[in-house]
């Protein structure tokens, strides 16, 4: 926490800038994926809003969170182990989903459009295959239900306490959860978009945007690995947190466009033949 903006409207933008960075998460985006592939068939109204609904699920626990610690502050300190516990288990899940989204892309058929692969998803059973709004927003809030969503929560919410109570919590916690819907909706859309055109287009947007997502999975993996080993890359690295979370960000948004870019090319190139 000591790392953090102490002003005000840097802070702000560095917490939405996370929540944008949040969404963009392997497991967010293979379970908005399952859900959206799972939801085409039934209702292709409720595919299109899957990645909206998981995110206002996922960021209504955020905000009891940060409603919580903002409250309970003046009461009580965040334990110096949270940090250092959060990040290796941040580390351990970067690790995990970016190297076996890299393998799945890499192993792939050709003719097989690539999906994205979660780790927390897995352990849902039928919710998996939530076919209401409600169910669907539920998936999202139990993802929340995790040590690393609820310790990062728990951090900003204390680093909002130094300007005021829990209103600077639950405004950081607002942006957080805008910087999701973002992201999250963006994807939800992009799915539904690609699976509604199973062809050329689907297989190499799929596989762009696979490799990307893996791979800063596992660049931010080793920056962070960096960090707790040495310090003077700590050192350089503090007061750069919102710089380093707008690059993970706009690589990420620049292989949206670079999948578009070549789905284009792929539609035009098959016209021709």
């Amino acid at each position: 926490m000591q790392s953090l903006p102490r002003d005000w409207l840097a802070l702000c933008l560095l917490i939405f800038v996370l929540g944008l960075k949040h969404g963009f998460d392997a497991d967010h985006l293979a379970t908005i994926d399952g859900l959206t592939r799972f939801n085409m068939r039934r209702d292709p109204r409720l595919a299109r809003y899957c990645g909206v609904l998981f995110s206002l699920g996922h960021g209504a626990v955020v905000l009891a969170i940060a409603l919580i610690v903002g409250t309970l502050a003046q009461q009580w300190q965040a334990p110096r182990w949270l940090a250092a516990v959060g990040a290796w288990i941040s580390i351990g899940f970067l690790l995990a989903l970016g190297g076996v989204n890299v393998y799945t892309v890499l192993r792939a058929h050709p003719a097989q459009a690539v999906q994205p692969v979660g780790i927390k998803g897995r352990f849902l059973g039928p919710l998996a295959q939530a076919s209401s709004p409600g169910l669907v927003a539920l998936v999202g809030a139990l993802f929340a239900v995790s040590f690393d969503t609820v310790s990062q929560a728990a951090l900003f919410a204390m680093a909002a306490t130094q300007f005021g109570g829990w209103e600077h919590a639950l405004v950081l916690g607002l942006l957080f959860l805008v910087g999701m819907l973002v992201t999250d909706g963006a994807n939800g859309l992009w799915i539904s978009r690609l699976i509604s055109r199973a062809d050329q287009v689907a297989l190499v947007a799929s596989r762009v945007m696979g490799l990307v997502v893996g791979g800063v999975s596992l660049v931010v993996a080793a920056f962070a690995l960096t960090r707790l080993a040495v310090p003077t890359v700590d050192a350089w690295s503090v007061g750069r947190e919102l710089l380093f979370g707008l690059a993970v960000v706009g690589i990420v948004a620049a292989s949206f466009v670079l999948a578009l870019w070549l789905t284009r090319r792929a539609a035009a190139a098959s016209r021709l033949i």
